[in-house]
């Protein structure tokens, strides 16, 4: 009787050990071995990442960011297309390993994790030069007949929710953007990072940054990594700080005018 609970007690254990869940392989594992970084990008956040229909090609800061790590790791590349609302949904699902540059924030953290930032944005207003002349400063974009447009999935989105609750407020889904409502006459406002604000003043002559007291909303920026994937975030972080040492980020921040 003795020897037939022992061996019950024996095939129990065996039984709990084949049942438990292996320990998940780090993604920094799976890209060696596969040989391919997968890496999601929006490819409409320009200087950051944008992306040529006709090729099916991305170009930007974070495009240079991603091929130098690629390079690092010794591995291939592939750009996933998403977008921003769907942006931590493909981290979470393992769709890519990684995300280009993201602004941190509370709702992402819940999800996935982040690398340690290497830039920073702030938040402005901008409107076309017929209607500049409408507001001083950001309590007169909080208006009853003033719309202002943002993308749906973006730190923007909330934001505009937040500070402009008397406003009108359009949002429109990626690949539509917030600017090209107010570019078109739709609306009369939206609001973007010194990062894309300059450029898109650059791009489009009627296009003005509505004058105001100071910036709002300063935000670091990082990768998106999976949550529970500290063996992949340690190496992000270790080379992310080598590559500040090194001088790499400053010189792709300069070659971006950033």
């Amino acid at each position: 009787m003795r020897f037939l609970k022992s061996l019950g007690l024996a095939a129990a254990v065996a039984v709990s050990f084949l049942g438990a869940p292996a320990s998940a392989q780090s993604a920094l594992q799976d890209i060696l071995s596969g040989g391919v970084l997968k890496v999601g990008t929006t490819g409409d956040w320009n200087p950051m990442s944008v992306r040529d229909p006709a090729t099916n090609s991305y170009v930007g800061y974070d495009i240079d960011v991603m091929t130098e790590l690629a390079t690092d790791l010794g591995v291939e590349l592939e750009f996933v297309p998403t977008d921003w609302k769907t942006l931590v949904n493909g981290v979470v699902a393992g769709n890519y390993h990684m995300t280009g540059s993201a602004s941190i924030s509370p709702a992402r953290m819940k999800a996935a994790g982040f690398s340690d930032s290497y830039i920073s944005v702030e938040i402005f207003p901008f409107t076309t030069d017929d209607k500049v002349d409408r507001f001083s400063g950001w309590d007169s974009i909080n208006a009853a007949d003033v719309k202002v447009a943002t993308t749906l999935g973006t730190t923007f989105e909330k934001l505009v929710r937040e500070w402009f609750p008397d406003a009108q407020l359009t949002v429109v889904e990626a690949p539509a953007r917030g600017y090209q409502e107010v570019l078109s006459g739709r609306s009369d406002v939206f609001i973007t990072s010194n990062i894309e604000g300059s450029t898109l003043v650059s791009k489009f002559p009627n296009l003005r940054q509505i004058e105001t007291d100071g910036p709002r909303a300063p935000s670091p920026i990082a990768m998106l990594l999976p949550q529970n994937d500290q063996v992949w975030i340690n190496y992000v972080n270790s080379w992310i700080e080598l590559k500040k040492a090194q001088g790499f980020f400053d010189r792709t921040a300069e070659k971006w005018g950033l």
